[in-house]
């Protein structure tokens, strides 16, 4: 910050970012120099003055002028004192109005969202109907999905023939995008689809409390955490081929604990010779519909990155938001000059400058 004797405090930009408290003492200004005036002329009327002649002194025209300027220059001078006093008080009701600079902030908290994502990578997501693969279009959009969030905890459980949970509820986004970016047809070499299975994994995590192992990066300890919404997206292309649980069964498990279900049919229905490529669409919109969630249909990468999008707009935690202003006080800077302007006018008074006849 500039210091106070700097003329930065006079600038009109600065002034404009001022607030005033009380600006009723700015409109005294006028009223004290009206007052100076008054005093001014009933002082003129009253002032005794002796005139004396010296007679005629002639000086060279050059002379002269400089004679009359030096007059007009030392005549002048006699208002320095009240000009002093004027301007000291003025600062001190520039002071007195408080100028301040207020500065609006706002917080915004949100607990978040549990999501659990539940991903297929049986050998069927390897078709190609959604270029390049259905399953790494899925991933891709899925990490752009991840970075969409903000305050939600996130994990992710993949399945084929089997389920396994690769990655705990956390907030950690860039280890939940990592384990994304890894997932391949390969990882489980099981064949089928063990919908139920997942939805299972899925709900033993997020029954898992908060402040455990299931979370490696974000210790809770308020009691609010029972609140915070829950929800299993899950991706696949098939109905429930494998597994030693009944998705259905899973569906209303999750219900029972509050947990929404969205499903998402990923690829085309197409007729052909090998099942890998069709999509089973019934057991996904079942288990949607007893989940309290809602069921999409995929067909290409653009409809499954607006699928995303939905999701995203669906679930979105409340959030919380504190207005407060900062003021910041000014008014010791006026304070300081007109301090320092009446000092001036106290030092001439007891100059020449200062004629005690007139007082």
């Amino acid at each position: 910050m500039e210091p106070w004797y700097s003329l930065h405090w006079f600038r009109p930009s600065q002034w404009s970012q001022f607030h005033l408290a009380n600006p009723l003492a700015i409109t005294l200004i006028p009223a004290v120099l009206l007052l100076f005036m008054v005093r001014y002329y009933l002082h003129r009327r009253a002032q005794q003055r002796l005139k004396v002649s010296l007679g005629p002194i002639r000086l060279p025209t050059s002379e002269r002028n400089f004679v009359r300027i030096r007059y007009s220059l030392l005549n002048g001078l006699r208002f320095l004192l009240p000009v002093s006093v004027f301007v000291g008080v003025g600062f001190l009701l520039v002071a007195l109005a408080r100028p301040q600079i207020i500065r609006e902030q706002r917080e915004e908290e949100s607990d978040g969202i549990d999501i659990m994502l539940a991903l297929d990578v049986s050998e069927s997501m390897t078709e190609r109907d959604m270029p390049p693969t259905r399953l790494i279009a899925a991933r891709q959009l899925a990490q752009k999905f991840v970075d969409g969030r903000r305050n939600d905890r996130i994990g992710l459980v993949i399945f084929a023939g089997e389920a396994f949970s690769l990655c705990p509820l956390t907030t950690d986004y860039a280890l939940v995008k990592q384990y994304l970016g890894d997932l391949n047809d390969q990882m489980i070499q099981t064949a089928g689809t063990a919908i139920g299975d997942a939805l299972a994994r899925c709900i033993n995590r997020m029954r898992d409390t908060p402040g455990s192992m299931a979370d490696t990066t974000q210790q809770q300890d308020k009691p609010t955490w029972q609140q915070r919404s829950k929800i299993i997206i899950l991706l696949s292309d098939g109905d429930n081929t494998a597994g030693n649980l009944d998705p259905i069964t899973a569906a209303r498990l999750a219900n029972a604990f509050k947990i929404r279900l969205y499903t998402v049919a990923v690829g085309r229905q197409i007729d052909s010779k090998t099942d890998a490529s069709t999509v089973d669409e019934g057991v996904l919109k079942t288990i949607a519909t007893i989940g309290n969630g809602s069921f999409f249909r995929a067909t290409d990468t653009r409809r499954l990155r607006a699928v995303f999008a939905q999701i995203n707009r669906l679930e979105k935690a409340p959030v919380r938001i504190r207005a407060y202003e900062i003021v910041q006080d000014f008014y010791r800077i006026y304070l300081y000059w007109g301090i320092t302007f009446l000092l001036f006018a106290l030092v001439l008074k007891n100059t020449i400058l200062g004629n005690v006849l007139e007082d």
